[in-house]
């Protein structure tokens, strides 16, 4: 099973970014999948998600501004920023759900590596 992230940059606020999670090991299909983010000295927090039956999650902070979206052929997860504050500012992991782990904890779970979103104002 792996989990790989791309799209994090240094964007200025108000920007966007795309971030990707393309996934091998297991099929998008029939798994729920969720992006967290942790910063510096702050706990590993669910951003959003999207469930096997389509439920969709946003966090309060970034609800209308970040949409989540999957490619079940090609097996990649999106995250849409739009927006962005500088609060937003972190590692975003993707990983999927249910299957324990931790942010940037390796061999617990399924999780991606994380790929840096840093937006400066």
């Amino acid at each position: 099973v792996q989990l790989v992230e791309s799209g994090g940059d240094s964007v200025q606020a108000g920007g966007s970014l795309t971030l990707s999670c393309t996934v091998s090991g297991f099929t998008l299909d029939d798994s729920g999948m969720g992006w967290y983010r942790q910063a510096p000295g702050n706990v590993c927090e669910l951003v959003s998600s999207i469930s096997s039956d389509g439920t969709i999650y946003y966090m309060d902070s970034v609800t209308g501004r970040f949409t989540v979206s999957e490619d079940v052929p090609k097996n990649t997860i999106y995250l849409q920023m739009n927006s962005l504050r500088s609060e937003d500012t972190a590692m975003y992991y993707c990983t999927k759900l249910r299957s324990g782990g931790y942010c940037g904890i390796p061999g617990l779970g399924y999780w991606g590596r994380g790929t840096q979103v840093t937006v400066s104002s």
